[in-house]
């Protein structure tokens, strides 16, 4: 069975317990075996638990919702399984793509119960996790270049529930699903605004989505952050030359 690897070294903290615990089942136990993470009996609960989510929790929710995104369409696709890995790999390396690869194809085979699952990721997880969390999300869903609405309704369902609001979730859809004001929806503010708005709007952004914001998670996770904040200046740089802004 598929390990955790370096994912494993922080502990699984509080995605050990609750809804995304009991889907993983026997994989966890397994990797408990397997690792030097001191998991205690109780409410899904480490050694030192400190409040904060691990690396391995963090995967662990990750994993579950993209399970339950690619089966939203009904069909889950060799291409799709490729592109995640893919996505792994480029974010982080090819042993960890493994190894999450191998689970997901487990998680693909279950009932997830989104909504219990975003409860409890919204009780544990801060807010600029879940953001990043949505951004990964929406990453795998445009695999093939395409958001498929049921896909995308999923997404935006997850969002709601994990506590996430509706611009911010505007914002991150607005990165994948491209229009005429895709830019403006990205800073979250409307094409009407002034200058002087725009520029106050993307120091805001970029304050709200710098990968800092994930460091507690790891490099891995920091770097794989840098997209979405990517994404926010270069739709200010589109603004700006779009405005003839200095």
């Amino acid at each position: 069975m598929a390990k955790f690897g370096k994912w494993i070294g922080g502990g699984l903290g509080w995605a050990v317990g609750g809804p995304i615990g009991a889907i993983f089942g026997f994989m966890i136990g397994s990797v408990i075996d397997g690792s030097s993470a001191q998991i205690q009996p109780g409410p899904g609960r480490t050694t030192g638990y400190s409040g904060r989510t691990t690396a391995g929790g963090y995967v662990m929710s990750l994993l579950v919702l993209v399970a339950a995104v690619m089966k939203a369409d009904g069909k889950v696709m060799k291409s799709e399984l490729d592109y995640v890995k893919k996505f792994m790999v480029q974010n982080f390396g090819e042993a960890s793509a493994h190894e999450a690869v191998k689970m997901l194809r487990d998680l693909l085979k279950q009932t997830i119960p989104v909504n219990e699952v975003c409860r409890q990721i919204k009780q544990n997880m801060n807010y600029s996790a879940r953001l990043q969390l949505l951004h990964f999300l929406f990453g795998i869903a445009n695999a093939d270049a395409h958001v498929d609405e049921n896909e995308r309704k999923l997404i935006e369902h997850i969002a709601g529930e994990m506590g996430i609001g509706n611009s911010d979730f505007e914002s991150i859809q607005a990165m994948f699903v491209r229009n005429i004001n895709a830019d403006y929806k990205i800073l979250e503010i409307e094409p009407t605004a002034s200058d002087e708005e725009i520029k106050k709007s993307y120091r805001r952004m970029a304050m709200k989505y710098h990968p800092d914001k994930v460091s507690h998670l790891g490099e891995d996770f920091q770097k794989a952050a840098k997209e979405k904040f990517q994404m926010v200046n270069q739709a200010y740089e589109n603004i700006k030359k779009e405005r003839k802004i200095a």
